[in-house]
């Protein structure tokens, strides 16, 4: 479909689709404008797949996990993060429960061999760790017509949030079972599919086709990455590292100190009682300063209290916004300086998500 393509964790992907779909402009702005008001869908296939299985499957993963799965049952998706000893973020990820003994996880692409080694390593008997990567792909289907799309296809899932189901396409029944679970990185009602790897292209090809009803588009990373960073969705190796904590990152939400354990849970008790260095913030440009990754971050002094880790142009707020690592004495409604090559740019300290979610 002439993407832009670039490299990314070691794959090639799509940054931005030009030509759009059945005659639409494409290009990063309308494909996040799709998302946001339409439909729009990414081929995320990138991203990792790994299968735990074997009695116990669902309490050893709890174990190396921040959040805790027992709040979920089969059929149920839940975000975690996979740190280190210390409280590092190796990867943040997803992880199904089919059942019991029978766990699916979803890892960032660079990061599935390190989650899938780590697993293996630690392993009871009993319990096969497999890195899965290119059995499955991952499909997103994004936007507020995306049920719309699903419906028209013949698929009609009654999914709540971070939940999913298998079916098959009507008509298509050669293509296997596709694993459809209501999540997604955009902030909007949406889906990711995951088609066995070999049934990728058609089922591709039925969605660009089905998308089009709806003045939808195929989408790159430029929107994935404008679309989430309104949301104020960690992106790990900006957001997350071995580097930021869960705890610096604002990301104890997903931490559940009660559990009895999980890797890192010692020095991630540390820090959040001594308080953590730095703590992530969103900002806001009150001038046209578009912030970037690893610019400066300085108070109304000229004192620099921290970095950028993600920014961009807001295509719905028509302003630049940031995510980045400050100071933990810098609150909402703080006035801050970026220092964007050379020229001091305004912000405040805001609250996110700059843009009203609608997952649910």
């Amino acid at each position: 479909m002439d993407a832009k393509l670039a490299d990314f964790g070691g794959w090639d992907m799509p940054i931005e689709y030009p030509k759009g779909v059945a005659g639409f402009s494409g290009g990063t702005l309308a494909e996040h404008a799709a998302v946001r008001e339409r439909v729009g869908i990414f081929d995320v296939s990138h991203l990792g797949k790994i299968s735990v299985k074997g009695q116990g499957a669902k309490d050893f993963v709890n174990s190396m996990v921040t959040n805790d799965l027992n709040r979920i049952t089969s059929g149920q998706a839940q975000y975690n993060l996979f740190c280190n000893d210390a409280g590092g973020v190796i990867d943040d990820l997803i992880v199904y429960q089919f059942a019991p003994d029978d766990i699916f996880i979803i890892p960032n692409a660079s990061n599935c061999s390190q989650v899938a080694a780590d697993l293996s390593a630690v392993a009871p008997s009993g319990i096969t760790v497999k890195n899965i990567h290119q059995e499955y792909a991952v499909l997103a289907l994004q936007g507020p017509d995306s049920s719309k799309v699903l419906a028209d296809i013949g698929i009609n899932l009654d999914l709540e949030y971070m939940s999913f189901g298998k079916v098959t396409l009507p008509g298509d029944e050669d293509l296997g079972k596709i694993i459809i679970c209501r999540t997604g990185y955009s902030g909007e009602l949406g889906y990711e599919l995951l088609p066995k790897w070999e049934s990728a292209t058609k089922v591709w090809e039925v969605l660009v086709e089905k998308i089009a009803k709806y003045d939808g588009r195929v989408c790159g990373l430029g929107a994935r990455d404008t679309l989430r960073t309104e949301m104020g969705y960690p992106l790990h190796g900006h957001e997350l590292s071995l580097e930021i904590t869960p705890v610096q990152a604002s990301a104890s939400w997903a931490v559940v100190f009660a559990k009895s354990e999980f890797r890192g849970k010692s020095a991630l008790e540390i820090e959040k009682c001594q308080g953590p260095s730095r703590v992530l913030r969103a900002l806001k440009s009150s001038d046209r300063g578009i912030p970037r990754a690893g610019m400066a971050v300085s108070d109304s002094s000229g004192r620099v209290i921290g970095e950028v880790t993600s920014g961009t142009f807001s295509p719905t707020l028509k302003v630049g916004i940031a995510l980045a690592l400050l100071s933990p004495e810098f609150k909402v409604g703080d006035q801050v300086q970026i220092d964007i090559r050379g020229r001091l740019s305004s912000a405040s300290i805001v609250r996110a998500p700059f843009v009203e979610p609608r997952v649910r």
